[in-house]
């Protein structure tokens, strides 16, 4: 389902809304979410975990205006995955200033080098930033957005149940991890 100003709720219904289901689309983004080694986090994005990124910018905000609206949809809409591919949110998270300093200028290129290895077949490495550039010559951004985009065969090899390993080959962060099967099963869900 595409997202558009019309499917959105009113600030108002979207109070209501969030109260009774903000337990679950909690759980819905934890099950969507890969740590990688101690620093790296991927929440996979999809249309439940847009919508509700969208709704609370709008709430947040107080953005009830058409222009508003459309500027957060611009924005967030992309991050939905199309049917062959998977999007999401890496979040380098170091908590201490100094160390997050220390290892961002350390990690530049980062999001390049994270994959996704579908048993059988050839790392898929993502696609990264294609909103906009995150990084300078001095350090990386503590979030970037990524698209792994599969052929068929990638596609078919997930859906049939095949084993998937999220990873980064970063000289200063190698590490890898098997995507656990109820998460792998919901990013299933995104392919077609």
């Amino acid at each position: 389902m595409t997202i558009t100003r019309d499917s959105l709720m009113t600030l108002e219904a979207y109070a209501k809304y969030r109260k009774e289901h903000k337990p679950r689309i909690v759980a819905h983004r934890r099950l969507r979410s890969v740590r990688l080694g101690e620093h790296i986090n991927v929440q996979f994005e999809d249309e439940t975990t847009i919508r509700y990124q969208i709704q609370e910018m709008l709430r947040v905000e107080k953005i009830f205006e058409e222009e508003g609206i459309e500027q957060e949809l611009s924005v967030y809409a992309p991050l939905v995955p199309d049917g062959t591919n998977w999007k999401a949110t890496m979040l380098l998270e170091y908590p201490d200033v100094h160390e997050r300093r220390r290892e961002l200028a350390r990690l530049i290129g980062v999001e390049d080098r994270m994959f996704v290895e579908v048993e059988g077949h050839a790392r898929v490495y993502a696609i990264a930033d294609e909103d906009l550039d995150r990084e300078n010559d001095e350090k990386t951004s503590s979030v970037h957005f990524l698209r792994f985009e599969f052929g068929r065969a990638v596609i078919d090899a997930i859906r049939a149940g095949a084993q998937v390993k999220l990873g980064c080959d970063h000289t200063n962060y190698p590490a890898h991890v098997l995507i656990a099967a109820d998460t792998l099963a919901s990013l299933a869900g995104d392919l077609r």
